[in-house]
């Protein structure tokens, strides 16, 4: 994730989006660049219109809300789990008093 925000640091600042800028960014935060993925993360955008994907990627969060629409029934789905849970336990303690009841009988 931290080569994809060097990518975007040099990016936002009008900078080419290079290895050595990527190395360079990845250093100044502490940590060891991995040449292979800056090199692969470099490639791969070469042929990305970065101002495109970041307008694309804003618009999605508003498309995914229908999604969360989703989710009562996931919770309903839940609380059936838990109930059937309480019932077996429940059943399971009937079948140990009445075993109970046979030993003493």
């Amino acid at each position: 994730m931290e080569y994809v925000y060097s990518a975007l640091i040099l990016h936002s600042l009008g900078k080419e989006i290079t290895e050595d800028g990527i190395e360079n960014i990845i250093k100044a935060a502490g940590a060891e660049p991995d040449k292979a993925r800056i090199k692969a993360l470099v490639s791969a955008l070469s042929d990305v219109d970065i101002e495109e994907a970041i307008k694309t990627a804003a618009i999605a969060p508003a498309a995914a809300a229908p999604v969360a629409a989703a989710a009562p029934s996931e919770e309903k789905k839940e609380e059936a789990k838990e109930e059937k849970k309480e019932e077996e336990e429940e059943k399971k303690e009937e079948e140990a008093i009445a075993g109970l009841g046979a030993l003493f009988g």
